[in-house]
């Protein structure tokens, strides 16, 4: 374990060592809240009368060893890059700029927030929240710039395979709902709203708020068909690369939810309603104005990826360029 320092800064974050080693990824079919539901509660189903879940089928996986935020990134490091306020803080006192912050600089600013998107919920200590999966990746490829090490976002796998820590339960504290107090926030103590990170017990590798609180942007899209996909054999560091803006893939659940979502296992993907009050033309691919319950976590894998391996991780530059030119000099 460490703490990183970002440079040049009074912010810091702890990083936890997750060992590699294999899962079991998914729910079984006897897990309560693995089943789809519609807008009244039933169970869809399938046109063959089947039951419908992206949380299978079940496979093997097998995730090599990296390291994972201890918490969720808060509004305290991640306003550094998306408000721009480690440039101004270093204008602001003259600073000279280091390697590391002229690399840093390079990266792609979202524009200004055009709402509070705190929400009146709190700021300093809170995880931040409402960002696109894409703005959660530019902070990432930032924070390794500034840093001089490489961080990006979990890809699925990584994530389930830490939040279990070496459980097969719907929990990483067991299957017993009745103790979702003492791990996490979710709707029934959060008090519609999310709470400051760390407050509640980690889970057996020292991972907070892996359930609830906020959900946490993963690499991958929710897709059954990938699942099915790995069916029967055991898949070395899985990643499925998203080819659509939506339906971008979520985990944890968060303050919002019922303990059913905070599952270990449970998926949520991104939908156009979480940008539903952004009233910019075209709308922002930096913010989801109503996706108050969405926030992210950095990993470091182990064994630090070649440039050309970690191309597929990075942010998507094509849809970057479209943006600034539709802004045309708004941007």
């Amino acid at each position: 374990a460490y703490t990183e320092p970002i440079p040049n800064t009074d912010q810091k974050f702890e990083m936890v060592p997750i060992p590699g080693g294999k899962f079991v990824m998914g729910s079984p079919e006897t897990e309560e809240g693995r089943w789809l539901l519609d807008d009244e509660g039933e169970e869809v189903k399938d046109a063959d009368g089947n039951k419908v879940s992206v949380e299978g089928p079940q496979h093997e996986v097998e995730v090599a060893p990296f390291w994972m935020g201890k918490h969720e990134v808060t509004w305290d490091e991640y306003e550094l890059w998306g408000l721009h306020l480690d440039w101004e803080r270093r204008n602001m006192k003259k600073t000279e700029p280091t390697e590391y912050d002229k690399l840093a600089d390079a990266i792609t600013w979202p524009t200004k927030p055009y709402t509070d998107m705190t929400f009146g919920m709190g700021k300093e200590g809170y995880p931040a929240i409402c960002m696109t999966q894409l703005a959660a990746r530019a902070y990432c490829k930032w924070l390794s710039a500034k840093t001089g090490r490489y961080y990006r976002l979990p890809t699925e796998a990584e994530w389930e395979y830490a939040c279990r820590a070496g459980t097969t339960t719907a929990y990483s504290f067991g299957d017993d709902a009745e103790k979702m107090d003492d791990f996490a926030w979710y709707y029934d103590n959060a008090d519609e709203k999310y709470q400051k990170i760390g407050q509640k017990k980690p889970n057996p590798w020292g991972l907070c708020d892996m359930h609830g609180n906020v959900s946490e942007w993963v690499l991958d899209p929710v897709d059954a068909d990938f699942y099915k996909a790995c069916e029967g054999k055991l898949t070395s560091n899985p990643y499925n690369p998203p080819k659509e803006e939506f339906g971008r893939c979520v985990r944890g659940g968060s303050w919002d939810d019922d303990p059913e979502g905070l599952r270990s296992a449970a998926r949520r993907g991104s939908h156009k309603d979480w940008k539903m009050q952004d009233p910019q033309i075209p709308q922002s691919i930096w913010y989801l104005t109503d996706a108050g319950f969405v926030g992210f976590r950095v990993v470091r894998p182990l064994t630090v990826p070649s440039a050309e391996e970690a191309k597929k991780f990075d942010a998507d530059p094509a849809v970057i360029q479209e943006y600034v030119e539709a802004q045309g000099d708004k941007q």
